[in-house]
């Protein structure tokens, strides 16, 4: 066996050299740039003196080993959905880009396969390349949340965990029901009885969880919901179709619908029977998009507080990343209603 000290390179180090150097074996090199906290602490020293020693170093985040910093947050960025208002993910991200550098991280982008929700955090985690995650996209079902979990992986989630009631990771998510509730008030204030919701399909929570917002501002002032709620693909053809029927069946005065997609769809539809919005039929969207800002006559929306979010999660971040570590709660924020024209 090689004693440290001794060694004379003259290819790149491997992780077996590592091995041979520190008197372990090739998994537990692996361990320690992957997993440290599996190891006794002697041996760890151990391997990263070996580490040292031979210059080895398989990623950038290996010549930070010790710290175990890297100074970046993973996050996964899904791609652009086709035929929606939805460019939500661009101010988020955004918004955690500046946040984090304030806090002396950066942010890593790595794609999303739609068909497998952990692609890309594998990858990560076994090279060291971030210090935790940002999950996003927390909707009933998704693993991400679990399989970060059991792999011990720092994150912090950009949404509530919706099928876990004891799920103990950090979150921050808005309060979607809280602002339909505001929209449909908002509605209800301008002398609309007679509101619709145009919504997503029922196996969709999130949507699920903005409805009951327009269900209990309606059912709080004794108006009738019968007939007027319809659920739909998240697309302007979708909220067109939804809206030229609840506006052949059931003569409402008022929309407010679970995307600014849908209520663009809606528009549409007004548009072509000689409608207009906020004149004839109010409309209300969410998630206060450009396309909302720009569209005549301005579309009324639920804007996130997406800034706060951002404060929030690398709040969370930073406590995950002392040490000893700091885990904190879920956090619930409150939406607020932008009003314009279309209302």
């Amino acid at each position: 066996m090689t004693r440290a000290g001794s060694w004379v390179p003259t290819t790149p180090p491997t992780l077996a050299d590592v091995a041979e150097v520190a008197g372990v074996s090739r998994q537990t090199v692996s361990n320690a740039v992957n997993n440290p906290d599996l190891l006794r602490p002697d041996t760890l020293a151990r391997v990263l003196d070996a580490i040292d020693e031979l210059g080895y170093s398989p990623n950038r985040a290996a010549r930070n080993l010790r710290t175990r910093s890297s100074h970046l947050i993973g996050l996964r960025f899904a791609p652009a959905q086709e035929h929606t208002a939805n460019a939500l993910m661009d101010r988020f991200v955004h918004s955690l880009v500046e946040t984090s550098s304030a806090a002396g991280y950066h942010v890593l982008l790595f794609p999303g396969d739609p068909e497998d929700p952990t692609a890309g955090y594998d990858q990560l985690l076994r090279s060291t390349a971030v210090d935790a995650f940002v999950a996003t996209d927390t909707y009933l079902g998704n693993p991400q949340a679990t399989w970060l979990e059991t792999r011990r992986a720092p994150f912090v989630a950009f949404g509530r965990p919706w099928d876990n009631e004891e799920a103990v990771h950090p979150w921050v998510d808005v309060d979607g029901a809280a602002g339909v509730e505001l929209a449909t008030t908002h509605l209800v204030e301008r002398g609309h009885q007679r509101i619709a919701w145009v919504g997503w399909r029922k196996e969709q929570v999130i949507g699920e969880d903005r409805r009951a917002g327009w269900t209990r501002a309606m059912r709080s002032r004794g108006l009738s919901t019968t007939g007027l709620a319809s659920r739909s693909d998240d697309t302007v053809h979708s909220g067109r179709e939804a809206s030229a029927h609840l506006l052949d069946e059931a003569s409402p005065t008022g929309f407010v619908c679970a995307s600014d997609t849908l209520a663009m769809g809606v528009l549409h539809t007004l548009g072509e029977r000689g409608l207009v919005a906020g004149r004839d039929v109010a409309v209300v969207g969410f998630d206060d998009s450009q396309v909302a800002q720009v569209v005549p006559p301005g579309l009324t929306s639920v804007r996130q507080p997406l800034e706060e979010v951002a404060v929030e999660i690398v709040r969370h971040l930073e406590g995950l990343l002392t040490h000893p570590p700091v885990r904190g709660g879920g956090v619930l924020l409150t939406p607020e209603l932008v009003v314009r024209g279309s209302s």
